[in-house]
């Protein structure tokens, strides 16, 4: 089953250019990981210094290789003074069961 998941923080005032600078820079690598499906990058139309990340790995053992990437650390470290937060606030995601009895194909 895949592991799926959102990862927010908010870029400190004045820190926009260097966060923007740092995901672009790790969204390459992790894109790259060979169990990863999904590392998509938006900022808040509304808030633009707000960042949500929706990512998706292979499985639980492509997600643990993810937090167990040699560049994972030096980037957190870099990422933390830069945020609002004390870290990426994460939020683990799971699809929606089909409904009892209906088919999960869309009518053509």
């Amino acid at each position: 089953m895949t592991k799926t998941l959102l990862a927010e923080f908010t870029a400190r005032e004045g820190a926009e250019d260097e966060v923007a600078r740092l995901i672009r820079d790790y969204a390459l690598k992790v894109r790259a990981e060979e169990g990863n499906l999904a590392f998509d990058v938006y900022t808040k139309a509304a808030a633009p210094r707000a960042y949500w990340i929706f990512e998706v790995y292979r499985d639980e053992d492509a997600f643990e290789a993810h937090l167990d990437a040699p560049y994972g650390g030096p980037f957190n470290a870099a990422l933390t003074p830069l945020i609002e937060e004390d870290a990426s606030v994460l939020t683990f995601l799971d699809p929606l069961a089909p409904h009892p009895g209906r088919s999960t194909r869309t009518p053509t």
